[in-house]
């Protein structure tokens, strides 16, 4: 399998690495319902030789916490795609832009290296906005969609600078707001059905960077 960039990757079925935090997990769904999951099932649905995911994430990750994960995790490199979706808890527990800028501008560099230095290989995933949940209830909700969108200006300017994919899944998370269906039980998480139209996103750009 070629690059994107001529690099030649895989011969074989195609290795994804999600790497993030609870929304990468698919805290609150079945165990395969988290949308790295749905993604490779529905990759093969379409033909596609692709290996189960890779998924390097835990619940309540921020930033930092991810790059030390990388730093103690011997992973078995290079995969054909790294996703990187991290953030949300930088500014739940109100880290700075600054700090978080610096983070994913390294998480970033870290997830090329992983496919041999192929930035087209890579793609940021935005943070969802969690404002619109019932979670959120009696919050300053126009604060927090606020503070979701000046740290996802961060991501979609890391993704521009560094030549990566960058797909905007915030817009479906607002959604939520009138579709109950959205949201898991515990009134916070994406469903299994929201993380199915994430897929959708997702399955469009790697089948543009496989192909």
């Amino acid at each position: 399998m070629a690059s994107s960039g001529g690099t030649e990757i895989s011969v074989g079925p195609i290795n994804v690495l999600a790497l993030g935090d609870s929304y990468t997990v698919g805290e609150q769904v079945g165990k395969l319902e988290s949308w790295p999951v749905q993604l490779v099932r529905s990759m093969r649905v379409a033909g596609r030789a692709v290996s189960e995911p890779t998924i390097l994430a835990v619940s309540g990750w921020s930033t930092s916490d991810l790059i030390r994960g990388l730093q103690l995790t011997d992973l078995q490199t290079p995969f054909d795609v790294v996703t990187l979706q991290i953030g949300v808890n930088n500014q739940f527990r109100q880290g700075t832009i600054v700090d978080f800028e610096a983070d994913i501008a390294e998480l970033t560099k870290t997830s090329i290296a992983l496919v041999r230095g192929d930035a087209g290989r890579v793609i940021l995933l935005s943070i969802p906005d969690w404002s619109v949940t019932p979670f959120a209830d009696g919050a300053a909700k126009s604060e927090i969609a606020g503070e979701i969108d000046n740290f996802n200006d961060v991501v979609r300017a890391q993704s521009e600078a560094s030549g990566t994919h960058f797909i905007d899944i915030t817009p479906i998370s607002r959604l939520a707001a009138n579709e109950s269906d959205l949201i898991a039980s515990d009134g916070l998480h994406p469903s299994a059905k929201m993380y199915a139209e994430w897929v959708e996103l997702i399955q469009s750009v790697i089948e543009e960077i496989i192909d």
